[in-house]
């Protein structure tokens, strides 16, 4: 038995090497474990998976719990600068020490059960937070949901946010057979709210197969709007008036929406105040989602790293007004399709900086150079390739003009790798007098 002194980082590095691939689905092993570890939640569990919008789903959601009251413990991945965010406790990222007790929990428990690295961490992170007691758990599927690790717990209510393509190689070619994976988070009798507001047919079945309490948007709860405020009806329910969530972009509502029917659907359970809804749409923070940091030149941050949530990005870039440039710096795991992505914000960036990032799963910015060459019918654009996020970052800025803006997009990878040192505020080259 490993001697308890070891680093977070030296357990993270264990855990990569348990099993041969990366990615397994399946939930036999964790059920075993699940089984042997006794792990169970006392209190209600939310459950949210979909294709985008889920790390925002959850941030709404722990917002509006915590301004209501309760004390909060929140699962997600992947990270941006430290694997402790992937465990938020009231609000703040766990502490390393916490995690380690619990990762050697499961390391005790594990025998020469072969668990994959998210596996083994999953097991560690509920340990963690059925440990800490708290009010509500909300927890963040990793990819798919049905053949998850984080399913292994039957949820109180499950959120499905939207079905798009992504991770094909894995959860099917379609939005059918996706939408059918998401749908593996639902349970029998339990809500299972879903905020795409066309959800495949796979989805709507599976939840009639079930048993389960379907809330789909445009038909159990609605968003009403003007440029000022928004109100939200549901079954029995209204709230009017309401701030935009202070996360921004157009598809923020859809989540918000979405949130507002789990927490109406588990009020007999976690009662909420409309005030309480009213400051944590207000106040809600999540790093890297449509994040705009102001300075000259501009900088947005944003995880976007498929083609539904770059077609996102670019319309709230052009909702953004004029900018002379804009100068983009992406990277991205290498199985993305990048032909969409490509397509739809390149009329949008004049001047790309592609970078490499510091896993072997990512495409090399040599490739998405090429990539981006074969493609590009615009005479007025360039690109160039970097070492990594930061070296991208200081090249855009090195071209910018004050009044141009910087968009920081792709893989967490990219978006946490110009955050590490904290978030970068930009400050233009001023001109030197007689310059």
């Amino acid at each position: 038995m490993p001697g308890s002194m070891e680093t977070l980082n030296d357990w993270l590095a264990r855990a990569e090497q348990l099993h041969p691939k990366n990615i397994e689905l399946g939930l036999d092993r964790a059920k075993e474990m699940a089984a042997r570890m006794g792990l169970r939640f006392d209190c209600p569990v939310i459950t949210v998976a979909g294709t985008n919008g889920k790390g925002s789903t959850c941030a709404i959601l722990e917002s509006i719990l915590t301004h209501a009251g309760y004390r909060t413990a929140v699962f997600t991945s992947p990270h941006l600068v430290r694997f402790e965010e992937r465990l938020r406790l009231a609000g703040e990222a766990v502490d390393a020490s916490k995690l380690i007790a619990n990762f050697e929990a499961v390391e005790t428990a594990r025998g020469d059960m072969p668990l994959t690295y998210f596996e083994f961490t999953t097991l560690g992170i509920l340990r963690c937070m059925i440990e800490e007691k708290p009010d509500v758990a909300i927890l963040e599927v990793g990819l798919g949901g049905r053949l998850d690790a984080v399913n292994i717990i039957d949820t109180d209510c499950a959120v499905i946010t939207s079905i798009d393509l992504d991770h094909m190689d894995y959860l099917g070619p379609d939005r059918e057979s996706i939408g059918f994976e998401k749908a593996g988070v639902m349970r029998a009798g339990k809500p299972a709210i879903v905020s795409d507001p066309m959800p495949p047919q796979s989805v709507i079945d599976h939840a009639a197969a079930i048993g389960a309490d379907l809330w789909r948007f445009g038909h159990d709860f609605n968003v009403s709007g003007d440029k000022q405020q928004w109100g939200w009806s549901g079954r029995g329910r209204r709230y009017s008036g309401l701030a935009y969530p202070a996360l921004r972009g157009a598809n923020q509502l859809l989540n918000a929406a979405g949130v507002l029917a789990a927490l109406e659907a588990l009020r007999p359970r976690l009662p909420i105040t409309a005030q309480a809804v009213r400051t944590g749409l207000a106040m809600v923070e999540l790093p890297g989602r449509f994040q705009i940091v102001p300075g000259e030149p501009t900088l947005v941050l944003d995880v976007a790293h498929n083609a539904h949530a770059v077609a996102a990005l670019a319309e709230n870039l052009d909702a953004m007004g004029f900018y002379p440039t804009t100068h983009g710096v992406f990277g991205v795991m290498a199985d993305k399709d990048l032909a969409p992505i490509l397509a739809r914000i390149g009329p949008m960036i004049d001047r790309w900086y592609f970078t490499d990032l510091p896993t072997h799963r990512a495409a090399k910015a040599g490739d998405l150079l090429a990539s981006w060459q074969a493609q590009n019918t615009r005479t007025d654009v360039s690109g160039s390739v970097h070492a990594n996020p930061m070296e991208a970052l200081r090249a855009a800025i090195e071209h910018a003009d004050p009044a141009d803006r910087i968009v920081v997009f792709g893989s967490f990878f990219t978006v946490g790798g110009v955050l590490e040192h904290g978030t970068p505020r930009l400050q233009a080259k001023h001109l030197l007098p007689g310059g």
